[in-house]
């Protein structure tokens, strides 16, 4: 089982970073440990997982390695992510599943996927 994924975002990125993970995705930003807090980043919580933003000050966006979301109802989330003025990437070679690639603000890549019923 999985606690978290961390994904890196550049300095600064916060507010970017709560806009879109807790504004366009619905995660519940939860309060850093204040040690932690120190360095910068936030976290969220919802929709099953918990991702960490950790502030890299030479930051270069993940576009390969990426967290893979399990949604239910996945053409909501593109339309809610079209809309929002970010990417959806249809990709149609995964068994069983139907998903879409997108990226946050920072241009971190990720993965959201549904079960083929």
């Amino acid at each position: 089982m999985i606690h978290h994924v961390q994904l890196a975002c550049p300095p600064g990125s916060e507010q970017a970073s709560r806009d879109f993970y807790a504004g366009v995705l619905g995660l519940a930003e939860i309060p850093k440990p204040p040690l932690l807090a120190a360095r910068g980043g936030c976290w969220f919580r919802g929709h099953g997982i918990e991702l960490h933003l950790g502030v890299e000050a030479d930051f270069r966006p993940a576009r390969k390695a990426h967290p893979a979301l399990l949604v239910h109802d996945l053409d909501r989330w593109a339309k809610l992510l079209d809309e929002a003025g970010y990417p959806v990437e249809v990709a149609d070679d995964f068994p069983g599943m139907r998903r879409f690639h997108s990226a946050d603000p920072h241009g971190n890549r990720l993965e959201f996927l549904e079960p083929l019923t």
